[in-house]
């Protein structure tokens, strides 16, 4: 058979490329006769510029960049000259990923996505005409702020946001300047995400995200309180589009997507550019129709399979492209909280985990390479026996 490997990182253990390695080194021992061919994937995370390196053509350009608290940090920016013009692909992780600060240094209060826009603002000044920005469970609950002050050349305040953000809109008029330069120029921002969660709310940034952020319930409340605050200075000098019909302004931080990465998704938004699900941007850069079609079978994996991978992620997005294709997919996560019910809706044959019980992570953890590589052994040997010998009994001879 012809097998596509395809995982998504496995977070905190094993990257992309990694992880594609491990899986296609046990599937290989038990399925010696198998094509395997490996496609790491992103969700939009760590290693998003990592998977569109190897895209013919792609020049990197490396830069520094203001770290989650003020301290520089490396990050590089991939560039990609095509027909429409210059592509750019920013991770944010980079500059704002949950690998830059242990778990006990982590302050939500003053952390900053500015480091995220000094990487757009490099990929503009390389002449982008397109950043696409990947982005997934950032450091930073800002809004956004730290961005925009980063592409209009503006210091950032050391707390993320301004202190009194509604006191702060006279401050915001360069705000409008800096989203007509962006539209005269004809630069198109995107933030890649899988995630959905408006900016506000119960369902918003603060309240879903923050206590990975290191944020109690407490702090999660205050930086609501915050963000609101910015949201309602931002209206009064970038007031939203009007729905035709009803002549009503939209709220930007509404809109899925809005509150990606701390809200980087709704400043992008008011800067007039869009929020995009990661797994489908990927799919488009790398082919990903073309590859699934020519394969026979489709072995994809993530850290921990859960009700989000279900939509926009990279197993759904595998299980939606295997669906128009005919083609099975099957899952080998570190661990799974979902069912094979639930993920045959979205094309998804098998779920094998690592570790298929609470007991078994820690061992599975100790190893992670080589627990990986071992559960694809055995997942190969169900979904690909050798076949039989030509000298076995019962059997013709090839020919």
């Amino acid at each position: 058979m012809r097998i596509l490997v395809a995982p998504t990182a496995y977070r905190g253990t094993l990257t992309a490329a990694l992880a594609a390695d491990a899986i296609a080194q046990g599937w290989r021992r038990a399925a010696p006769h198998d094509q395997v061919q490996t496609l790491p994937l992103s969700d939009g995370g760590e290693g998003f510029v990592d998977v569109l390196s190897s895209l013919p053509g792609a020049r990197t350009l490396a830069t520094t960049v203001r770290g989650p608290l003020g301290g520089e940090v490396p990050g590089v920016v991939l560039l990609l000259d095509g027909p429409r013009g210059t592509v750019a692909y920013v991770e944010a992780a980079q500059a704002c990923g949950p690998a830059l600060l242990p778990a006990e240094s982590r302050d939500p209060w003053r952390t900053s996505s500015h480091g995220v826009g000094q990487l757009v603002r490099e990929a503009i000044a390389a002449g982008a005409t397109s950043v696409v920005i990947g982005v997934r469970d950032l450091l930073c609950n800002d809004g956004g702020y730290g961005l925009w002050c980063a592409l209009a050349g503006r210091p950032s305040p050391d707390d993320g946001l301004p202190a009194e953000p509604q006191h702060e809109v006279e401050g915001l008029d360069w705000l409008g300047d800096l989203r007509r330069s962006l539209i005269e120029a004809k630069v198109e921002l995107v933030v890649a995400t899988p995630d959905e969660l408006p900016l506000l709310g119960l369902q918003g940034t603060s309240a879903q995200q923050g206590p990975s952020r290191g944020a109690t319930p407490e702090q999660a409340q205050a930086l609501e309180r915050r963000l609101g605050a910015l949201v309602d200075a931002v209206g009064r000098v970038v007031p939203g589009p009007t729905d035709l019909l009803t002549g009503r302004r939209h709220r930007v931080d509404k809109l899925a997507g809005a509150g990606a990465g701390g809200g980087i998704g709704y400043a992008v938004l008011v800067l007039g550019g869009t929020v995009q699900p990661v797994g489908e941007v990927l799919a488009a850069a790398l082919d990903l129709d073309d590859a699934v079609a020519a394969c026979d079978l489709v072995v994809t994996g993530e850290g921990r399979l859960d009700w989000a991978s279900l939509r926009g992620r990279v197993p759904a997005v595998l299980g939606e492209t295997a669906l128009r294709h005919a083609r099975p997919v099957v899952v080998i996560p570190g661990q799974s909280l979902v069912g094979r019910r639930e993920c045959a809706a979205i094309g998804v044959t098998g779920i094998y985990p690592v570790a298929d019980s609470i007991t078994a992570v820690p061992r599975a953890m100790a190893d992670p390479a080589g627990s990986l590589t071992a559960r694809a052994e055995r997942v190969a040997r169900t979904w690909s026996p050798a076949p039989p010998s030509a000298s076995a009994p019962g059997t013709t001879p090839p020919g």
